[in-house]
């Protein structure tokens, strides 16, 4: 991952699955089919997460949540979205059979030595966790890269979570920006893909985008503009009942998305100068150089009545247009002939 790679794009599957098994299984093969590089689950426990308690703060609100999260707890709710963690090392297994990565978002230190015995390569903090004081150490110290989505933090949280990654041992780390509105369709106006390259310039770090909006089109984006990660949730049926289907894509836009990533790449392509194809090549020939425009004589003078600059691009380059003038045509050179150092005088 980051720069001078082509954008790594992983499918979240989060809690899609809706605790089936089997469920889980074909979403780990329908992102193969799409062609992304890593599968990410989430690992946590409905305990490790929240506490069982039914006080009014451990209540689901908020206008933006769906009608059937309304009167459950945190608690209530995570059991139903959380993967069984027995379910991941098998998963695992099935990625790397299908030639992709497997990683995971731990959401507590439990989670991480879970994690460990796993030998994940890289790990993701959420951006609910970003500024876990606990989980940041944590994950730091196992000296793998960190991919953290800062979401709705402000420029001093981002500080700090950088801060406290490098303090205790993360060398390598990725910023996503995060949009977690987790609307139907994107919100276009509220994305501001520009903070990646402040964070990226500011921080020193690469960057990328964690998209829980609907559509393709913001993530495609954010790969023009330099995103080193693309983050995106994978759902089998946007219209079944997962718990993420809304702002999720199905198989065949998740596919969509990353073709039109790796179109855009080849779009994009590297620095490079000079022709690229034989096109190219061949279209050289028709600069601008220097032609002999009327006849001239033995011993008489290049003037700008003889020499022009015409195309075809078989005479002396146009910068020589100066040296050449006043020079002595060292035999007769008829119109029409490319201008060339063995015909003048130096």
């Amino acid at each position: 991952m980051g720069e001078g790679q082509p954008t790594f794009i992983v499918a979240e599957i989060s809690c899609n699955h809706e605790q089936k098994y089997e469920q889980a299984e074909a979403i780990v093969r329908a992102a193969a089919s799409a062609g992304v590089d890593a599968v990410k689950m989430q690992t946590y426990t409905p305990d490790t997460i929240t506490l069982p308690s039914r006080k009014k703060w451990f209540f689901v609100g908020g206008k933006t949540n769906p009608d059937a999260w309304k009167g459950q707890t945190f608690h209530d709710l995570y059991k139903k979205a959380y993967t069984p963690w027995d379910w991941q090392p098998k998963l695992q297994k099935l990625t790397h059979s299908l030639g992709m990565e497997f990683f995971s978002t731990p959401f507590d230190e439990t989670a991480v030595d879970f994690l460990e015995k796993m030998k994940v390569p890289v790990y993701k903090v959420a951006a609910y966790e970003s500024t876990d004081f606990t989980l940041l150490r944590k994950v730091a110290k196992t000296k793998k890269p960190v991919i953290v989505s800062v979401g709705f933090a402000t420029l001093k949280e981002v500080e700090f979570i950088v801060e406290t990654l490098r303090k205790y041992g993360a060398k390598e780390i990725i910023i996503l920006q995060c949009t977690t509105s987790y609307a139907k369709e994107a919100i276009s106006e509220k994305t501001n893909l520009a903070t990646m390259k402040d964070i990226k310039e500011r921080f020193k770090v690469e960057v990328g985008l964690s998209d829980n909006m609907g559509g393709i089109e913001v993530p495609v984006l954010a790969s023009a503009l330099g995103a080193s990660v693309i983050e995106k949730h994978i759902v089998l049926n946007r219209e079944g009942a997962a718990l993420d289907d809304r702002f999720s894509l199905d198989p065949v836009e998740f596919k969509a998305m990353v073709d039109k990533i790796r179109w855009q790449e080849k779009v994009k392509g590297k620095v490079a100068y000079g022709p690229q194809t034989e096109s190219e090549k061949f279209n050289r020939g028709f600069r601008r150089s220097l032609f002999v425009s009327q006849n001239i004589k033995k011993g008489e003078k290049i003037t700008p009545k003889n020499v022009r600059s015409v195309r075809p691009a078989d005479g002396l380059e146009t910068k020589y247009y100066d040296e050449v003038m006043g020079k002595i045509a060292k035999k007769d050179i008829e119109e029409g002939t490319p201008l060339a150092w063995n015909l003048i005088s130096k």
